[in-house]
């Protein structure tokens, strides 16, 4: 995958922390068509309907990236990559719903849901 993000930000909403297991998910966001993947579509497993849905790795689960905005971005879970990418996180969102054992340390922007960029 080319390392083509446009943004990338940290998410606390429940559906996030649950797909995770974390705290939050840390993604970066991508257009569609710059995704590569090096495997068949046959080792993925899809989670969701045809136009946004979540992409797991068929052996082991893992959660990989998600299809989002109406199918024309990938928000790609960071914690899988292989190598750091050069956007770091800008903002942390949906902060309204993050888990109550979790306190947030950095200076970066909160947002209660979704951020209006």
């Amino acid at each position: 995958m080319t390392d083509e993000f446009e943004y990338a930000l940290n998410c606390h909403c429940s559906l996030c922390r649950r797909a995770t297991g974390s705290a939050f998910k840390a993604f970066g966001g991508i257009k569609t068509h710059a995704l590569e993947e090096t495997n068949s579509k046959s080792s993925l497993m899809l989670v969701g309907n045809e136009i946004d849905h979540d992409v797991r790795c068929a052996s082991c689960g893992s959660f990989l990236y998600s299809i989002v905005r109406g199918g024309e971005y990938v928000h790609v879970n960071y914690g899988v990559l292989a190598e750091e990418p050069k956007l770091k996180p800008s903002a942390h969102i949906f902060v309204g719903s993050k888990a109550p054992w979790y306190d947030i340390l950095d200076d970066l922007p909160q947002f209660e849901e979704n951020p209006p960029f």
